[in-house]
């Protein structure tokens, strides 16, 4: 089941060289704001156009709402959205049906679904159907609004190169910092050498992949289900649905491994009428439950797999090696196209555990 959320519950339906992609989403609170503009603007984020060092597919992503929409509001009932597949090219994918790509979903998905499941482009496993997720992302934008909730994502490494994230910043500079340059990064800087480093992964025929950081502010204490719902799990569990993302971290992270419980704990202080902490090595989530101090996390992006290398492989039908090289059009660096997809689906896991906590009016 292609489908996530209690409350504010996702379905994701369609596949990379289907006539389309798009969302199902339960839960939206009648009367809420569905800002068919504000949408769009998140899907082109998402889109190569304009962008030298991404795949050269070109869909348009023209946003088409089929119900749940009236008066640019939700009407209560089931929200469902979808963009067109336009740019379609099966042939590359065609001529290498029995032989799995490395790197991808295809031999675990063609021992799971038998040889006629359509994975031109990697069907359901591609990251075309990260569309649906963005649309998702947007609706619940408008749920966490009124509660003051802010959620901004922006690459924080790609390869060997890290970004400097002016310390204090707000997240609206944040934002603004990534916006200003093709790798979505928070330093000028960096984003020069980040976008060298994929340039010369393209070069060679390869693939980069790199870190992307997200934070989201205004959140309420207490946030969150305990135990087998924490904050983290449902953040993780829907991060990992998301194509190329192989580890997840919060606040200090893997780094906590290597602190003692003094220098790892943050020191709670009264201050300009609420508690708040000193440092936010804990990511803005105690036990599992928002402590009103900003989510902090980061999650890694694996290189693409798809690239112009020779590879090896193996024939499925004749069991014979045969070495590949993937044809077609493909990211050499999905980090950057990514950012938006991450800041996407936490907003509306967000939104859910808003949503079931009672903190929606």
């Amino acid at each position: 089941m292609m489908r996530i959320g209690e409350r504010f519950r996702v379905a994701v339906f369609g596949t990379s060289h289907g006539p389309e992609v798009g969302v199902t989403i339960e839960g939206i609170p009648a009367g809420t704001p569905i800002d068919i503009d504000r949408i769009q603007v998140e899907l082109d984020r998402r889109r190569p156009v304009g962008r030298r060092l991404a795949t050269k597919r070109q869909e348009e992503d023209r946003l088409v709402i089929d119900s749940g929409h009236s008066g640019g509001r939700s009407d209560g009932s089931l929200f469902r959205a979808h963009v067109a597949n336009e740019d379609v090219r099966r042939e590359p994918y065609d001529r290498l049906a029995d032989t799995p790509r490395p790197g991808h979903a295809d031999y675990p998905a063609r021992v799971r679904y038998g040889p006629t499941a359509d994975l031109s482009g990697g069907g359901i496993f591609s990251g075309r159907m990260t569309v649906g997720l963005v649309i998702a992302g947007t609706v619940a934008r408008s749920v966490l609004d009124p509660l003051g909730i802010d959620v901004v994502a922006f690459t924080r490494s790609i390869g060997q190169v890290d970004a400097t994230v002016p310390e204090g910043a707000d997240l609206a500079t944040l934002r603004a910092l990534a916006a200003s340059n093709e790798v979505a990064a928070p330093d000028p800087v960096a984003a020069k050498a980040m976008e060298e480093t994929v340039r010369s992964a393209r070069r060679e025929g390869d693939s980069v992949g790199g870190v992307i950081e997200v934070r989201a502010d205004g959140l309420p204490v207490g946030l969150g289900e305990p135990f087998f719902d924490p904050v983290e799990s449902v953040l993780a569990h829907a991060w990992f649905a998301v194509p190329a993302i192989k580890a997840v971290e919060f606040g200090a992270g893997f780094g906590a491994a290597r602190m003692r419980g003094s220098d790892h704990n943050d020191p709670f202080v009264w201050d300009a009428g609420r508690v708040r902490t000193t440092s936010n090595h804990a990511g803005g989530i105690l036990g599992g439950l928002t402590t009103g101090m900003p989510i902090i996390a980061r999650v890694s992006v694996k290189p693409t797999s798809s690239i112009a290398r020779p590879q090896q492989s193996v024939n499925l039908a004749t069991h014979a090696p045969e070495t590949i090289v993937v044809a077609g059009r493909h990211d050499p660096c999905i980090v950057p196209r990514a950012v938006v997809v991450i800041e996407s689906v936490t907003a509306f896991v967000l939104a859910d555990l808003a949503l079931r906590g009672g903190f929606v009016p």
